[in-house]
């Protein structure tokens, strides 16, 4: 554990003792002497009974930054609690594209509202960024870009920098556009620090370093963004004209999404599910998801319940059935995750997709052959009977390959059906294991016992 969280969670228990004891004022001594993302941190890891306590001692300014920095269900919880008014001057210092998250947040009406009580340059930029969806490069893109023209020189470039009050953050590149806004190139910072004050921009600035369209989905900005280990990238319309730039900070915002939304969408929960939400917001959610899979799991009993007689009369069959589905459900489960991944990455296409199944497909006929015989010998042994030890390695060895091919074109099928894999693809793929596992194993013995 770094030395950051441990320092944290001692704050948060120094907080939290400071709050049982009512002492207010040295909570918000603490608070103010902390970064916004601490803060943030403070916020999510504390229950509901402290939480607003909290936020009301977070100085007005400063409560924007720590909005933009906490997950969306805990952020919007905040807001519903704030008049227009108030959301707009704490977010006066934000970034365009982390304001319109937060406004995303709220319903459209409230919207509105806020977009009213700003002032006329402040909502112009945040409408241009507002108007692309949230997962696009639009969605993520500054408007506070410096541009230059192309015919001036590094000396002229110098002075206008020097002029200005403030730099953008994390301003690696100045944006080099014609007089109708049209991009051209960049003209990174370092260049201007080592070349001759009297050469033009046109002669320092390259040309060869690739722009983002505003329509590209923000999966394959961040892509981007690592391929090439930029800081930041210039984002234009369809007809070049240059509109902002994406920096690191929001592709990481994008990165740490993505990573959580496919760890909770595998047990069925939503990526912003925050750990101390109410107990009346959870469970409903929690229990669409027990209702389906107590649905899959009706169908393979269905598939027992076939076989009952079979059962009856072999009761060694009860204790091996467990084996079969737990076998072909991890398997299935493995293969369904690094297609799961790929697709993430962008590195499983059409292209591949023939040959990635064939994978599966032999590491299913391999691990089939090698743990049916270890089950087979084992079966075989523990029972003292060599028939079941061959109907389970049969079982073993179909619900192994059934696993490792349907783990494979799953995905592939949800996202041509437009339903997320990593969210459906899990409570689907054990169903088909079970189904296949005990339909194949009771079905087997039926036929040899009969």
């Amino acid at each position: 554990m770094s030395d950051n969280i441990i320092r944290s969670l001692e704050q948060l228990d120094h907080i939290s003792s400071i709050l049982d004891r009512g002492t207010l004022g040295q909570v918000r001594l603490t608070i103010s002497s902390l970064a916004p993302f601490d803060i943030a941190y403070l916020l999510e890891s504390s229950p509901p009974k402290h939480r607003h306590v909290l936020w009301r001692l977070i100085e007005g300014p400063l409560q924007g930054e720590v909005l933009n920095e906490l997950p969306d269900e805990l952020s919007s919880t905040f807001l519903k609690e704030m008049d227009p008014q108030e959301v707009a001057l704490i977010t006066a210092g934000l970034d365009d594209d982390d304001v319109a998250d937060i406004l995303h947040r709220l319903p459209e009406s409230v919207t509105s509202e806020v977009l009213r009580a700003m002032d006329q340059q402040h909502r112009t930029r945040l409408e241009a960024v507002m108007f692309y969806p949230d997962d696009t490069a639009g969605g993520l893109m500054n408007t506070d870009a410096i541009t230059i023209r192309a015919d001036i020189t590094l000396e002229v470039v110098l002075r206008f920098l020097r002029r200005r009050e403030i730099i953008p953050e994390m301003t690696d590149n100045l944006i080099v556009v014609t007089r109708n806004d049209s991009y051209i190139g960049l003209l990174p910072l370092k260049t201007i620090l080592v070349s001759e004050p009297n050469c033009s921009v046109r002669e320092m600035m390259i040309t060869d370093r690739g722009s983002i369209p505003v329509e590209m989905k923000d999966d394959d900005v961040a892509r981007l963004f690592e391929r090439n280990h930029w800081i930041s990238a210039p984002v234009i319309d369809k007809n070049n004209i240059f509109l902002g730039r994406i920096t690191i900070d929001d592709v990481v915002d994008v990165i740490r999404d993505d990573a959580d939304h496919s760890l909770m969408s595998m047990a069925g929960l939503d990526e912003y599910e925050d750990t101390f939400s109410p107990i009346k917001g959870t469970a409903p959610r929690r229990a669409i998801w027990l209702g389906i899979n107590l649905f899959t799991a009706l169908i393979a009993s269905s598939m027992i319940n076939i076989f009952q007689e079979t059962i009856e009369k072999v009761v060694a069959l009860a204790v091996l059935m467990p084996i079969v589905a737990s076998m072909g459900g991890i398997a299935g489960t493995q293969t369904l995750t690094v297609l799961i991944r790929g697709m993430a990455m962008g590195t499983v296409s059409k292209n591949n997709q023939g040959w990635l199944i064939s994978r599966e497909a032999t590491i299913g006929v391999i691990n089939g052959v090698l743990w049916a015989l270890a089950i087979s010998i084992i079966a075989s042994v523990w029972f003292a009977d060599w028939m079941i030890g061959l109907i389970i390695a049969i079982a073993v060895f179909i619900n192994l390959l059934t696993a490792g091919i349907a783990g494979a074109i799953l995905p592939v099928l949800l996202r041509n059906f437009r339903i997320d894999p990593a969210l459906a693809g899990g409570v689907i793929l054990t169903t088909i294991t079970d189904v296949v596992g005990f339909v194949s194993f009771l079905g087997l013995a039926t036929i040899f016992y009969a």
